[in-house]
């Protein structure tokens, strides 16, 4: 699992090293599948697919495969004007976990991207502790306001610094329990 780990993070770099992260699409499912297939393109066979399996995590299941599909064009369709309906949107996207695998680092990628264009913001991820955040996102399918503001308290408008960029991703991979230095 490190391996993979280790490819996926050097492709995150690589998304905004090539800039190719300014092609993707903003706050939509297609979006969301374009990031997972670059950061997991050749690592797992469903890179970029709608799982078609149910998953849980920790006891909590996710969105039913059988009805995810339809979720997914419903939480495309959501409002994403205000910084509160950015995080009611990523946070439905967190109950429908898209993918089999890679959810979290890929929708992280994509909360920033949104907050980047509608809100000029980022998430400056380094100072996100990983317990609170995990804590947070695992209460708020009931109510979204302990992620909304632990991460409103976080936020920059320095969002063209490649430092806070890459150090955001590495935070993101250390929640998912690995760190760049494990080799």
């Amino acid at each position: 699992m490190k391996n993979i780990d280790k490819l996926s993070l050097e492709n995150a770099y690589r998304l905004f090293e090539t800039k190719t992260i300014d092609s993707f699409e903003i706050g939509t499912y297609k979006g969301l599948q374009q990031i997972h297939l670059y950061l997991f393109n050749e690592l797992y066979d469903f890179a970029g697919k709608v799982r078609t399996k149910n998953i849980s995590k920790g006891g909590f299941r996710f969105a039913t495969a059988l009805y995810l599909e339809e979720g997914l064009n419903k939480i495309e369709q959501m409002p994403e004007n205000t910084f509160e309906e950015i995080i009611e949107k990523y946070v439905e996207m967190n109950i429908a976990h898209p993918f089999m695998e890679g959810n979290g680092r890929t929708m992280r990628i994509w909360l920033d991207l949104i907050l980047k264009t509608k809100l000029k913001k980022v998430v400056d991820w380094q100072f996100v502790d990983k317990f609170l955040y995990l804590q947070a996102m695992e209460r708020s399918p009931i109510n979204d306001l302990e992620i909304r503001t632990l991460l409103a308290s976080n936020l920059s408008d320095d969002i063209n610094n490649r430092e806070l960029i890459f150090k955001g991703i590495e935070q993101s991979y250390y929640y998912e329990g690995y760190q760049k230095d494990d080799d």
